[in-house]
């Protein structure tokens, strides 16, 4: 009969220790089977080595890149740009819903959804997509004036032609000096050869 030992390995596993369970074993003279994740004797040989579990905490800001550069250079727009207002307004959270019913990582409002032919705002690709090509809108319309098009992405472009300007709202004005804050961050970023960003204009 054959005896399995594993004394000592319920404490090592569930203790503040900083090293990996790795489990180690031996046969003594006895042909008795000995487990254990803290060998003390040099006759324990290392059978399982646990590989480290790594803990991803809060947003993952780079999981939506490569979707970002697909839209970006067919619209051709700024990635960092792109990536600049999905962090202010989503925080690339994808099934994020404002208080006055914007979703997705762009947060597309549903006039904006339907008018770009965005079904799903909660599918990243697709909001990517009509977010992008509303914003490529916008810089048309106000002419590459990147801080009116934030404007108007954030209060709607009415509300700029309206004051003439950026409106005299705290959170829009706000808001457009926060995506130029991110803005400037991701485009210091470095960036593969063949990703250059195009112009914004």
């Amino acid at each position: 009969m054959i005896l399995i030992l594993a004394g000592g390995m319920v404490l090592a596993f569930i203790s503040p220790s900083s090293s990996l369970a790795d489990i180690y074993k031996y046969v003594d003279e006895e042909g008795v089977i000995h487990f254990t994740n803290v060998p003390t004797d040099g006759r324990f040989r290392l059978v399982i080595r646990e590989k480290p579990v790594q803990f991803h905490l809060g947003p993952n800001f780079e999981k939506y890149d490569r979707v970002i550069w697909k839209a970006a250079e067919k619209y051709s727009m700024d990635f960092a740009l792109v990536k600049a207002v999905i962090k202010a307004e989503s925080n690339f959270n994808p099934t994020a819903i404002s208080r006055v019913g914007a979703k997705g990582l762009m947060q597309l409002m549903p006039e904006t959804a339907f008018a770009f032919q965005v079904i799903d705002s909660f599918h990243p690709e697709d909001n990517i997509e009509g977010g992008v090509r509303y914003l490529r809108y916008l810089l048309n319309l106000f002419q590459g004036d990147l801080r009116l098009a934030l404007a108007a992405y954030n209060a709607g472009e009415k509300a700029v032609f309206r004051y003439r300007g950026i409106p005299p709202y705290r959170e829009t004005r706000t808001y457009v000096q926060r995506v130029l804050n991110y803005f400037q961050q991701y485009r210091e970023e470095p960036r593969p050869p063949d990703q250059a960003a195009p112009s914004v204009n």
